[in-house]
């Protein structure tokens, strides 16, 4: 779950943030995650308590084109992020190659090695769990190795970590952060991983241990990939804030900048960047491959076995990145642009997992006696009107910046919105349900026009009033 908030669009974010808004934009990296993990502990609470994931209670709860749009908008986000995972793979590959192997080719070695990775579930997922705790090792080396080579301000983290402040020209980095931290796709993953534990949901004490446990594994994690996070965006706040060109780093020349600052060193920084930049790639795919299954399994409920899913799955995924690969080879700004608009598609996207998630939680029939309290839901339910917020403020920013000349666009794109935004209030009424939102609503006013109703009768004395009604 932890490598969703550590792939290379995360990585580019902190980067750019770093390059641009030096150290001061580090308190909001620190409450992303602290949103991120409280969504995180929901989704495997969801997936304890009920003993299905996400994908699964989707197609039990919701209509069939209800469902239907659900799954194709989660296919789309799962694609969107494996471009950017595997392309931050094929752009290590050609780094620690000199150049000899092209991106394209890069993404194919990626396809096929993720592919091949997976295969050690069948020995266990305690195998396939050791490979990614190496891969967070590996990452944490390197990123650790390039703090101690570019040495930071340790008094300027401070102060970034603990005074709120955004710079007026880093506003859209600032939104990039909040975004980037809770992925669609993720949510799916981590509601399903939960149940790779055998526990009894039927004895209320093992569920509850359960959770406490996979509560507290969640944070030792997610505190982890905060720190890699932090010494990412210390070292490019130490090297490049205020420099020249400082605006014009990204995932595909962030080696070359800094190699060529440092790069006297021991071992060439250039290739202890292209070492953590391939743990994430190829980490952070292998997930996207991993969420795949579950969400096809889970919303189609297809008879197939699982080797057909995961060439499937691994194969959309795969085909769209070699097209992107061959397209933007030899560009690397056009590349890191590509990226920026994969960040506003997991924006888009991010309500179609987050809305459900929080109705789910939210309903006694579902969770039964571990349905969130009244504090949680307030506070779950802030943080998804505070971050679908900051996302559609990425959207509008994003594309109406590029489509402002262009009015037939800009129709589209108002009818498109619409629609969007009819679809999001139907998730958070659930009308179809009778236990949804949409009942509640309707309840709370029948009872308040009944209590209307029968202060008039009160003040009237005319029971007549109350017959009539």
């Amino acid at each position: 779950m932890s490598i969703g908030y550590l792939d290379p669009g995360n990585i580019e974010s902190d980067l750019q943030s770093g390059a641009t808004a030096g150290y001061s934009l580090m308190w909001l990296l620190m409450w992303a995650t602290v949103m991120g993990l409280l969504i995180q502990m929901l989704a495997a609470r969801l997936g304890v308590a009920t003993g299905c994931h996400l994908a699964e209670l989707c197609r039990e709860e919701y209509p069939v084109w209800v469902r239907m749009v659900l799954w194709f908008m989660t296919e789309v986000a799962i694609i969107g992020a494996d471009v950017q995972q595997v392309i931050g793979s094929a752009i290590a590959f050609k780094v620690l190659s000199n150049g000899y192997i092209p991106l394209w080719l890069g993404v194919l070695i990626t396809g096929i090695d993720g592919f091949a990775f997976l295969f050690l579930e069948n020995f266990g997922v305690r195998k396939l769990e050791a490979l990614f705790c190496g891969f967070i090792g590996v990452m944490a080396l390197s990123f650790a190795w390039m703090f101690g080579e570019t040495n930071p301000n340790g008094k300027a983290m401070a102060a970034g970590l603990l005074i709120p402040s955004v710079p007026g020209n880093a506003v859209d980095k600032a939104v990039g952060i909040v975004g980037a931290v809770i992925m669609p796709h993720n949510i799916f993953l981590h509601s399903a991983l939960v149940q790779s534990r055998n526990i009894d949901i039927t004895k209320k004490n093992r569920v509850r241990e359960a959770l406490r446990y996979y509560n507290i594994e969640s944070a030792v994690a997610l505190f982890i990939s905060f720190l890699i996070n932090l010494c990412i965006m210390a070292i490019f706040a130490k090297a490049f804030f205020g420099k020249e060109g400082a605006n014009n780093i990204g995932l595909a020349n962030a080696g070359e900048y800094l190699q060529q600052k440092y790069g006297e060193g021991f071992f060439p920084i250039l290739y202890i960047w292209a070492i953590g930049l391939l743990a994430a790639g190829q980490s952070s795919t292998m997930t996207g491959t991993y969420t795949g299954q579950f969400v096809m399994g889970g919303f189609l409920n297809l008879p197939v076995k699982k080797w057909v899913r995961v060439v499937v799955t691994r194969a959309v995924a795969i085909v769209p990145t070699v097209i992107v690969a061959l397209i933007f080879n030899s560009s690397e700004n056009e590349l890191d642009r590509l990226s920026e608009w994969l960040n506003v598609l997991q924006s888009i996207q991010l309500p179609f997992a987050l809305i459900p998630l929080l109705c789910l939680v939210s309903n006694t029939r579902v969770m039964g006696v571990f349905v969130i309290d009244t504090l949680t839901k307030v506070v779950a339910w802030s943080i998804a009107v505070l971050v679908l917020g900051i996302n559609m403020y990425l959207l509008g920013v994003s594309v109406l910046s590029s489509l402002v000349h262009s009015v037939s666009a800009i129709i589209v794109l108002g009818i498109s919105s619409a629609a969007y935004g009819a679809f999001i209030c139907y998730l958070v009424l659930d009308p179809a349900q009778e236990d949804g939102n949409w009942s509640f609503l309707k309840n709370l006013f029948s009872r308040k026009e009944h209590q209307q109703l029968l202060e008039l009768v009160e003040d009237t004395g005319d029971t007549m009033v109350l017959s009539s009604k």
